[in-house]
């Protein structure tokens, strides 16, 4: 009988271990068909993960914009493996951590990857004293498919691409169908109408995209993805990106050419025409770029030929992807880039004159999700973008607005001397070893976000502490879980998270000498169970910032 056990045993394991074998192999044969979708569901029958499948598990979650999967996965690889894993992942793992809001890690990893003094606290906080504008936007809607991006002027309509049109192949990267492009109407409120597909002649069964016109409607510069597959320096065959232009004669497209300067060998994409036609901006990760994507601009010359394609430099090129340019008529150039101090993956950028400087859009229109695909219409201080904050690919359309600073008031707490936001009520209570909001609390958070509303350039670091009841690293994680906690209500009441942080000091922070878990009374120790809300007053110079904060008691259990 114990040989039969043993034998079942040897056959259980063996048949387990081929299993998980196969999985393994069939997740890295979809990996680098960059199935990422077919890829993940593979590895996650994985048990016993090694560093190379949290690897690709933790990346085919990331190319998905499963960010919160992400890092779940990449926070696994890097507690086992951190000292073996190569820069490019800490380069993903970081803004992984950005899009969920974590960006005190996040600062961590950029710091390493970079070599630089990323600090997102103190970058935003300086930030807001010089954002010259504010963006009120909605989302376009009519949105018939899971993907729509890259919208641009057309004459009195607008062309985007869309992954609608069902009769296309399936996209194995995401499993929806390959990109067309459309042209609409669209009205005040964002809702598109009078959908056209543009012809074959434009759309094939290949990825087309980011169209850009003259100013005369009569030609397009646009995307498509090559039919052929050519092997990247890891062995896997990839399609890349060449652009095209075509010309519009007795109102319907025709004489599509490639641009000479597009290859197989690498992706030129994005194409952005000057108001007067002289000009393309596009980007391309072609040889002797800054790395991965830069912005190029190329002469278009009055016979029809073309310049030398020139990389606009450091000034807006990084190490990283430089990608969806665009060149209003003013000649400012707005760009898309994840290689820059920002709020997570791709921000929106501008940059003028002779480029020698980009600054970011902020936060009014960023977020910790990739935001492309800016275009505008400056004299009417209107227009759109793309933005995967919500899942997927999206439109929104915003309307800029002048960023005038409103004086925000404070009061000196006459105890610490500290300048405070006066907000009603004194105190926030949480129940005995519990983090969370109890319903008197409320109405002091609910001030907070009221406050917070009425004074848009005011963000706030959320500071828990705890008595000395308890060990220190139970009162550490019990203060972090009541800042999160106090952070997630005012989020969940409107409050974007880029202007929160929040940290727990735990019991390291007294306001008095009950540094022991024995020896004072109550109501001695819940002087120390509070919670600061630290504020930088945006309404100066960026030399010249106040910092305020507001401390509020915490009644609770440590």
């Amino acid at each position: 009988m114990k040989k039969l056990y043993s034998t079942l045993l040897i056959l259980t394991i063996g048949f387990t271990s081929f299993a998980q074998r196969s999985d393994i192999r069939e997740g890295d044969k979809y990996f680098a068909q960059a199935a990422y979708v077919d890829a993940a569901t593979a590895y996650e029958k994985v048990n016993d993960k090694s560093k190379e499948v949290l690897q690709n598990l933790g990346d085919s979650y990331f190319y998905t914009n499963q960010m919160q999967n992400a890092v779940e996965v990449y926070d696994l690889l890097f507690l086992r493996h951190e000292a073996e894993t190569t820069p490019e992942y800490k380069f993903r793992y970081a803004h992984a951590l950005m899009a969920t809001g974590n960006y005190v890690k996040a600062d961590k990893y950029m710091n390493e990857v970079t070599g630089e003094n990323w600090n997102h606290e103190e970058w935003a906080s300086n930030l807001d004293t010089v954002a010259p504008h504010q963006f009120k936007y909605d989302q376009v809607m009519n949105n018939q498919s899971s993907s729509d991006f890259g919208i641009g002027f057309y004459g009195d309509r607008v062309a985007f691409a869309s992954t609608r049109n069902q009769e296309r192949p399936i996209y194995p990267w995401n499993k929806l169908p390959t990109l067309d492009l459309y042209s609409a109407a669209v009205d005040d409120e964002g809702e598109l109408s009078d959908i056209v597909l543009f012809s074959d002649a434009i759309n094939t069964d290949e990825h087309e995209s980011s169209a850009t016109f003259s100013t005369d409607g009569t030609v397009m510069f646009f995307d498509r993805t090559n039919e052929d597959r050519v092997k990247n320096e890891e062995g896997n065959r990839i399609a890349h990106i060449s652009m095209y232009r075509a010309e519009k004669v007795d109102d319907e497209w025709t004489n599509v050419e490639k641009l000479p300067f597009s290859s197989e060998n690498y992706s030129v994409e994005h194409p952005s025409l000057s108001a007067d036609g002289s000009k393309l901006y596009f980007s391309s990760d072609m040889p002797g770029g800054s790395g991965s994507f830069d912005i190029y601009v190329v002469d278009v010359n009055e016979d029809g030929t073309y310049g030398e394609p020139r990389n606009l430099g450091p000034g807006v090129n990084t190490a990283h992807r430089d990608q969806f340019p665009f060149i209003s008529s003013q000649d400012t150039l707005y760009f898309s880039s994840d290689g820059r101090q920002g709020f997570g993956n791709l921000d929106i950028y501008k940059s003028g004159g002779d480029f020698s400087e980009s600054e970011n859009l902020g936060k009014t229109i960023n977020s910790g999700s990739d935001d492309f695909a800016f275009v505008i219409k400056e004299d009417q201080e209107k227009g759109f973008f793309a933005s995967n904050r919500r899942g997927t690919d999206n439109l929104y359309q915003f309307v800029r607005e002048d960023n005038e600073l409103i004086p925000a008031p404070t009061k000196t707490d006459p105890t610490s001397g500290n300048q405070t936001i006066p907000v009603d009520g004194s105190k926030i209570y949480f129940d005995f070893d519990k983090a969370t909001i109890k319903p008197e609390s409320k109405p002091v958070l609910d001030s907070v976000v009221t406050y917070m509303n009425q004074y848009p350039n005011i963000n706030v670091k959320v500071e828990s502490h705890a008595d000395a009841r308890g060990t220190d690293k139970y009162n550490m994680d019990l203060s972090e879980r009541r800042a999160a906690a106090t952070v997630d209500y005012l989020v969940e009441h409107g409050i974007d998270r880029s202007r929160l942080t929040s940290q727990g000091y735990g019991e390291s922070r007294p306001v008095n000498d009950c540094t022991e878990p024995t020896g004072c009374t109550n109501e001695q120790y819940a002087k120390n169970r509070r919670s600061t809300f630290v504020v930088s007053n945006r309404n100066t110079s960026a030399g010249d910032m106040d910092d305020t904060e507001m401390e509020e008691d915490m009644e609770d259990g440590n």
